[in-house]
């Protein structure tokens, strides 16, 4: 069959490689199994009721959810199916980008895993004319539960209606409109059609290896990434296509748990957690003590040797792997084909360490606009520190200031109700505008350098792309996030905010007291000193109008809640710099 509407890909799961746990969710500490089948029916119940309840084909509705579960993906094709417009919403933004998006899209129904989310839009249920319902996941006193709309779509005499109006439904159709939180501004609402989204999950699958020894029935994703996000939710239609079983992970909390249990063959990552996964890594290694990490030291010494990636070769490399690497592998469930990595530039190092660690990662660009892929990296022609060849099906080219620019049948159809901007994001020629600086190396390679949005200039004319010194500095145990700054300024700076666990470990090991509480110890001369030395070693791979020259350490951590990351964990620079505004002046020595 041919595929080119987002529901015709269960049909084709359903027909190619029907299985009893197309997806899974842990409820109560218990995983509950939803087959292929089960999958479908439940589908078609949430459109017959909905379709009772007297919703049309181009209204929007919202889903939202703090973790990804079976109900999203049961309610994402019981609307796709009689051309609801789906419009997911992240779980962590204000209860104000709530109001102002149910607004904006004329939001009918909206339905919400938990009682926390549920709070949070009934803050501002009062401000949105157009909503008529709220409908949770969890079983809540006092709310309409989403299980009243599949006993509205129990009988399925009805059946026949959802059949005709999915006949009718194109592929250049509207599908979902997401809304992006950007780093600035109110969010924009891309639109996305059928086509968009499902040319791109086409035009990915050759990337994504399958292993011929593994039947597609043995194969699982564990998937933690927000659904709402545009790049777990094409990957989520890339599962089923492929027939593989789609594991919801409880949370980020839980992944360490999660991965043990399923023993993923494929996960999504964002940079931070490979991060994060490497920090406690080398936590573990450092401080199991004696001839342990010896041993640990040793071996992380010969893979960050390597330039390229290689299977182990040579007898110390073979025992290395034997004693060190194996139970990194184990530690992600031991069962890895790939990680794929996207939504911000993974740094060079380690991506090469986790490769030659035996974890494959797969890196690959793209934005919301994109529906979401560009370019991503295979087995077949990879090179670290790039992302990729872009997909056969879009051209990719590069502008003269040296912006990456595309077009394709994945590139979206404009922002809702804002033409003024759509036209804006596209060349005379119709490229539509990444904001990203990039080149195309000789192999044909996308190669990223920065944000067109992010770079500056210091007062002497210089250019400065913030995230590739970023990227180096977050190699440093002592960093868990740096903004370099200097827009306008005489020399660039940066605010950081250090690892407060790994600091406190340090000043145990070297008999500092430098307080137990981030207030204290961003006041502490030594762990102040000990980070510039950090920043030297870094300042000499750099030019010297890039040297960074002066650093504060930030008395709290940066999150979602406090308004200083985006959802998919980047910095929201602005909101950093006016949190800090103080440390920013005192570096530029500013006075009020």
């Amino acid at each position: 069959m041919t595929i080119k509407r987002l529901f015709d890909i269960p049909q084709y799961a359903l027909e190619k490689y029907p299985k009893n746990d197309m997806f899974v969710t842990k409820y109560h500490g218990e995983w509950k199994k939803t087959s292929t089948q089960e999958f479908i029916n439940e589908g078609n119940k949430i459109s017959r009721g909905l379709l009772k309840l007297g919703i049309k084909p181009g209204d929007k509705i919202a889903l939202i959810t703090t973790n990804s579960r079976t109900e999203w993906a049961i309610m994402d094709l019981g609307l796709s199916q009689i051309g609801v417009v789906s419009v997911p919403v992240y779980p962590s933004i204000s209860p104000e980008d709530y109001e102002f998006i149910f607004n904006d899209a004329e939001i009918k129904y909206c339905f919400v895993s938990d009682k926390d989310l549920l709070n949070k839009v009934m803050k501002v249920k009062h401000n949105i004319p157009s909503l008529q319902g709220i409908f949770t996941f969890d079983n809540i006193t006092g709310a309409a539960n989403w299980k009243e709309i599949l006993d509205l779509g129990e009988d399925d005499s009805t059946q026949i209606e959802v059949e005709d109006l999915s006949n009718t439904i194109n592929s250049e159709d509207l599908a979902t409109i997401i809304y992006t939180s950007g780093t600035t501004g109110k969010p924009k609402g891309v639109m996305l059609t059928h086509h968009n989204i499902v040319s791109n999950v086409l035009g990915s699958i050759p990337r994504i290896p399958r292993k011929k020894s593994l039947d597609y029935k043995d194969t699982r994703v564990l998937s933690f990434l927000p659904i709402c996000h545009i790049f777990e939710r094409m990957l989520f239609y890339l599962f089923q296509y492929n027939g593989f079983s789609v594991y919801f992970a409880e949370s980020i909390e839980k992944m360490g748990e999660n991965v043990k249990e399923v023993k993923p063959h494929y996960m999504s990552v964002v940079p931070r957690l490979v991060e994060k996964v490497y920090d406690k890594i080398y936590n573990t290694g450092s401080s199991a003590g004696g001839l342990k990490s010896k041993i640990f030291f040793w071996a992380l010494n010969l893979i960050t040797k390597k330039k390229e990636v290689s299977k182990p070769s040579g007898l110390q490399e073979i025992i290395a792997d034997k004693l060190v690497f194996s139970k990194w592998r184990e530690g992600l469930g031991g069962e890895i084909i790939t990680l794929v990595s996207g939504s911000a530039a993974l740094s060079t190092r380690l991506n090469l360490m986790f490769q030659n660690a035996g974890i494959p990662i797969l890196e690959g660009y793209g934005l919301t606009e994109t529906s979401p892929v560009i370019s991503v990296n295979s087995f077949e022609k990879m090179k670290v520190g790039t992302v990729g060849l872009p997909l056969d099906n879009l051209d990719v080219k590069i502008q003269e200031d040296g912006e990456i620019t595309v077009k394709g049948p994945s590139v979206f159809k404009g922002y809702f109700k804002n033409e003024e901007m759509s036209k804006e994001a596209f060349t005379e020629d119709g490229y539509f505008k990444t904001g990203d600086i990039g080149h195309i190396d000789s192999d044909g390679f996308l190669q990223i350098t920065d944000r067109k949005k992010e770079m500056f200039k210091t007062s002497g004319g210089k250019y400065i792309a913030p995230q590739t010194i970023e990227n180096l500095a977050k190699a440093s145990k002592f960093i868990e996030q740096i903004m370099v700054v200097g827009d306008g300024e005489k020399m660039p700076c940066a605010l950081i905010q250090p690892d407060f666990e790994f600091a406190k470990s340090w000043a145990m090991r070297n008999n500092l007291s430098i307080g137990s509480t981030p207030e204290e110890i961003a006041k502490s001369p030594e762990l102040k000193d000990r980070i510039e030395k950090e920043i030297e070693g870094i300042n000499e791979h750099l030019g010297n109008w890039e040297k960074i020259k002066k650093i504060e350490l930030t008395p709290e951590v940066w999150g979602i809640d406090s308004g200083l990351l985006t959802p998919t964990l980047k910095l929201k620079r602005k909101a950093i710099k006016e949190k800090f505004i103080d440390l920013y002046n005192k570096m530029y020595d500013h006075h009020e």
